[in-house]
């Protein structure tokens, strides 16, 4: 594999997955923000790091993104656009809106270049394993030509449809992931004041109907109070902010999704805002 990649953004994410990359050959160069970020990661896989993101992407075949929102996104896209060559493919694992999603496809294609909304689920667990589901937007040719840099880092990589589906596809996931911690950090602290074992209640459940991976990963380490296991609740009310947007646009009713945000807001206001999200339970 001497495919030139180019990977921006090197966060809790984005840091293993460039790492996965060059474990399987791509000759990889990266680029972060804070620059300290690339050059420890070239510390310790080697490649290289550049000083932007159009200079990263000159001469890439693949530039993958990992970034923070839609401001961020829209920013390193152009930079990176304005440094590619025609034919080459921009993958974005950045949770972000559909609308960012089509408008970066458009631009994308006005240079020749292939875009692939491409957001990622499975934390960063998953990102270290190598193991993230995939949800894919774009053209079935460029999906095809990408998924197997995608491959690299992740377990299960679809094409969920055209431009913006596979960021709708997130959407979906965090909707359902919301209702789920919310039912978990109830059901332990009422074991909790039933006078039970949390910890062997959710042994327990966990292989019945009620199993689920939050269940699974999370359940021991909410009944135990601890909240640093990788995505953070600042990142989830920014994921529910754009479900509950784009809500608004198709007319979908997410009372369930509205409540548990204002209650992630709530875990905010009480110093959380860097706890993972199973911190909803301090609430209770």
């Amino acid at each position: 594999m001497s495919a030139k990649v180019a990977f921006l953004g090197l966060g809790v994410m984005g840091f293993p997955m460039a790492g996965h990359l060059k474990a399987r050959g791509y000759d990889v160069t990266v680029y972060n923000r804070t620059a300290a970020k690339a050059q420890e990661w070239v510390a310790k896989h080697g490649g290289r790091a550049a000083a932007t993101p159009g200079e990263a992407a000159a001469g890439a075949d693949f530039v993958a993104m990992c970034v923070g929102n839609d401001k961020d996104l829209a920013e390193v896209a152009a930079q990176a656009l304005a440094g590619m060559k025609k034919g080459a493919v921009l993958i974005d694992h950045t949770t972000a809106s559909a609308d960012a999603a089509r408008r970066i496809f458009a631009d994308a294609k006005g240079r020749a270049i292939d875009f692939i909304d491409a957001p990622v689920s499975g934390g960063q667990a998953g990102a270290e394993n190598g193991k993230l589901t995939v949800m894919c937007g774009g053209e079935a040719g460029a999906f095809e030509r990408a998924k197997p840099v995608m491959d690299s880092y992740g377990k299960a990589v679809t094409l969920m449809g055209a431009a913006g589906a596979g960021q709708l596809t997130k959407m979906v996931n965090q909707i359902c992931i919301a209702g789920l911690v919310q039912a978990l950090a109830e059901g332990i602290a009422f074991a909790e004041k039933a006078g039970l074992d949390a910890g062997l209640v959710v042994d327990v459940i966990s292989k019945g109907a009620a199993q689920s991976w939050q269940m699974e990963n999370r359940g021991k380490t909410m009944a135990g109070r601890k909240f640093d296991f990788g995505f953070a609740v600042d990142w989830m009310r920014k994921d529910l902010g754009i479900c509950l947007d784009e809500a608004k646009r198709n007319g979908a009713s997410l009372p369930v999704t509205a409540l548990v945000d204002q209650f992630y807001g709530d875990v905010q206001k009480a110093g959380g805002a860097r706890w993972d999200t199973s911190s909803l339970i301090t609430r209770l």
